[in-house]
C-alpha cells in the first residue's frame, strides 16, 4: 500500500516512527508578510502526523505561543517506548523532556532537565533505562543513566568524563564511545552496565563515523578517512560477552587515488596568546618547501563543530596541482570540548581570528608558502572568519574565498533562524560593548576605502534561507566600492541553491573549478602547475 501523504514547510527536522502508526517531525509557521527567506522563525514546533490524515490534522506536540523555542526535536527510542524531545533557544545548550507512550495518553511530556545552557540527548533505552550523554558537569561529556523518566537530579554515572571530548553511540546491545583525541579518533567498547570491554583497533590515524545500530545486530558498519585516505565502509562484528570483535572492509572508495603519493601531517603551533594549535597539512609527495607553493587554508571555528581528518576528491584536484590543504583546529570548534568551543565566542571571539592568522604565519614562517601564494577559505561561519581576518590583515593572503557568510554582525539576528547563534555571537542589542566589539570586526562594516584587499571570490546562493545572500551581496558590494587596487572583488551567485548541503555534483564540481581557476590565476600560474 502506497500512502501519498505530503507535508509542507518542514525544516530543521527528521521524522521518527511511533510504530505503524505516524511519525513526529518538526516545522516552522510559514512567515506571513514578508520574504519566505529572509524573515525571522524564532518559534519551531513538533507535530505528529498520523498516516492517511491531512497535514492540518496533525497534532502539536510541543512549542508555539506557550513554549516557544527555536529549535525542537522529536525522537522515539528504539524500543518504542520512550518520546524523546529537545528543545533550545540557540545552537547550545537544551531542555530535556520524556514522554513513556506506554502510559498513552495518561502519559505526559515531562520535563527532566530544564535550562538552556548546558546539552543533553538519549542515546538509547534498556529495560526501562535511559542512557544520556550530556555536557552538565563534564565539558567533554560523560554518560548517564535514568531509571525510567526520573529529573536529572537522580541520574547515576555510568561512564565518566575524560580528557579528551566524547560522542556516544548503540548497536548490538553495546555503547560505543568515540573520543577525539587531538582531533583524531579513538574507539572504545562498553557494556550496557558500564563494564570497558575493549579499545577497538582502527583502520588507521583518522576519522571515524558510524557504529551504531538495532539492540539486534549481528554486525555494525562504519566509515573510516583522513584527508590522504578516501573513505571506506567496514563491518565490525561484536565478539561474545566481553571478547573482543573481527573489522573487515566492506566496500573500498572506487575514486582513482593512490594515496601513496601524498602525505598528510599533524603539526601544532602557537597562536598569538601562546596556545598551542593543532592544524593538518596535506600535499603531494616531494613538496620543496621554497613559499612557493599555492596553499589553501580552511577553517570554521565556531559553534563546537570539529574538523577532523576526512578526504575530499575537490581538494585532491588542488593537490594533484601541487597544491598545499592546511586545516587548523581553531577555537570556538569542539576539537577539546565545550571550554574551546567557549574560548572562541562572544567577547573571545578575536581569538578565532588570531588563531587562523597565526596559522597563516605558520605556514609562511615554515617555507610551506608565502602571502603571494596563499588562499583563505571557509563556509557559513568560516565566511565570517574569512571575512574577518581579510579586513584585519588585507596583506596576509593573495586570494579570500569567503563562502555564505556571517558578513553582517550588527543585523544577522533579525534574518530567519539568526537570533540562534546568540550564544556563540552575541547580539548587538546586549549591551553597548558588545556592539562595539562585534562591529570592531563585523566584515561589512570594517572594509576601509582606498586598502588593497585579495582577490576574492565571495559565493553565495539566491534561496540560502540560514545566512540569508545580503550578507553577501552588502560584503561583495563594499568590496568592489572600496577595493585600493587592481585584484578582482567578484561575486558568485549560485541560483536555484541554498546554504551548500545537497547541492547536485555537477554544482560541486563547477564551483570547484572557478574557485581553483580564481585562485592559481590570482597567485600569477598562467597555466596549470601540473597538467
Amino acid at each position: 500500500v502506497i500512502l501519498e501523504d505530503t507535508l509542507v514547510d518542514v525544516k530543521f527536522s527528521g521524522l521518527s516512527w511511533r510504530g505503524n502508526e505516524g511519525f513526529y517531525y518538526s516545522s516552522y509557521d510559514k512567515p506571513k508578510g514578508a520574504s519566505e527567506l529572509s524573515a525571522m522563525t524564532n518559534q519551531h514546533k513538533l507535530y505528529f502526523h498520523a498516516l492517511g490524515t491531512a497535514q492540518k490534522q496533525d497534532k502539536l506536540i510541543f512549542g508555539g505561543s506557550e513554549t516557544p523555542r527555536r529549535y525542537v526535536g522529536g525522537s522515539v527510542t528504539e524500543d518504542g517506548r520512550y518520546l524523546v524531545v529537545t528543545a533550545a533557544v540557540s545552537t547550545t545548550g537544551n531542555e530535556l523532556y520524556l514522554q513513556d507512550l506506554e502510559k498513552g495518553d495518561k502519559g505526559s511530556l515531562t520535563l527532566v532537565a530544564e535550562g538552556f545552557d548546558k546539552e543533553y540527548g538519549v542515546v538509547t533505552s534498556e529495560n526501562g533505562q535511559i542512557f544520556i550523554q550530556t555536557n552538565d558537569g563534564a565539558p567533554n561529556n560523560r554518560i548517564m543513566v535514568a531509571q525510567g523518566i526520573q529529573h536529572k537530579s537522580e541520574w547515576k554515572e555510568l561512564i565518566p568524563e575524560g580528557e579528551f571530548p566524547m560522542s556516544v553511540g548503540s548497536g548490538a546491545g553495546r555503547l560505543y564511545v568515540s573520543t577525539m583525541e587531538h582531533a583524531v579518533s579513538k574507539m572504545d567498547e562498553y557494556a550496557y552496565d558500564g563494564r570497558h570491554i575493549q579499545t577497538i583497533e582502527l583502520p588507521g590515524v583518522g576519522s571515524v563515523g558510524g557504529f551504531g545500530g538495532k539492540r539486534s545486530a549481528e554486525q555494525l558498519y562504519f566509515t573510516f578517512t583522513n584527508a590522504i585516505t578516501p573513505s571506506a565502509i567496514y563491518t565490525y562484528v561484536p565478539g561474545e560477552e566481553m571478547e573482543a570483535g573481527v573489522i573487515e572492509l566492506f566496500r573500498a572508495s572506487a575514486i582513482d587515488f593512490d594515496p601513496s603519493q601524498y602525505e598528510s601531517e599533524q603539526v601544532f603551533y602557537t597562536s598569538t596568546d601562546g596556545t598551542k594549535i593543532p592544524m593538518t597539512i596535506s600535499y603531494k609527495k616531494g613538496l620543496q618547501k621554497n613559499g612557493k607553493n599555492p596553499t589553501i587554508l580552511y577553517g570554521y571555528g565556531g559553534f563546537n563543530i570539529s574538523l577532523t581528518p576526512s578526504f575530499s576528491t575537490s581538494y585532491t584536484v588542488w593537490m594533484e596541482q601541487g597544491g598545499i590543504l592546511a586545516i587548523p583546529n581553531i577555537r570556538g570548534g569542539g576539537e577539546y570540548g565545550e571550554a574551546w568551543h567557549v574560548a572562541g565566542t562572544q567577547m573571545q571571539k578575536k581569538n578565532v581570528f588570531e588563531d587562523f592568522e597565526s596559522a597563516a604565519q605558520y605556514l609562511i614562517d615554515e617555507g610551506y608558502t608565502s602571502s603571494p601564494y596563499l588562499a583563505l577559505s571557509g563556509g557559513s561561519n568560516g565566511g565570517l572568519l574569512v571575512g574577518a581576518v581579510m579586513t584585519r590583515k588585507p596583506d596576509l593572503a593573495a586570494v579570500a574565498f569567503p563562502a555564505v557568510g556571517v558578513m553582517d554582525m550588527l543585523r544577522y539576528h533579525t534574518f530567519t533562524a539568526g537570533a540562534g547563534w546568540a550564544y556563540d555571537y552575541g547580539t548587538a542589542e546586549d549591551s553597548p560593548e558588545m556592539f562595539a566589539y562585534l562591529k570592531s570586526y563585523s566584515p561589512v562594516h570594517n572594509v576601509v576605502e582606498g586598502t588593497c584587499y585579495p582577490a576574492t571570490m565571495v559565493t553565495t546562493a539566491d534561496h540560502d534561507d540560514r545566512v540569508v545572500p545580503a550578507h553577501s551581496f552588502k560584503f561583495a558590494a563594499e568590496l568592489q566600492a572600496k577595493q585600493g587596487c587592481g585584484t578582482p572583488t567578484l561575486i558568485r551567485i549560485e541560483t536555484n541553491a541554498g546554504h551548500g548541503a545537497g547541492k547536485p555534483t555537477a554544482m560541486v564540481i563547477e564551483e570547484a573549478i572557478d574557485k581553483f581557476a580564481f585562485a592559481l590565476w590570482n597567485m600569477g600560474f598562467a597555466k596549470l602547475p601540473n597538467p
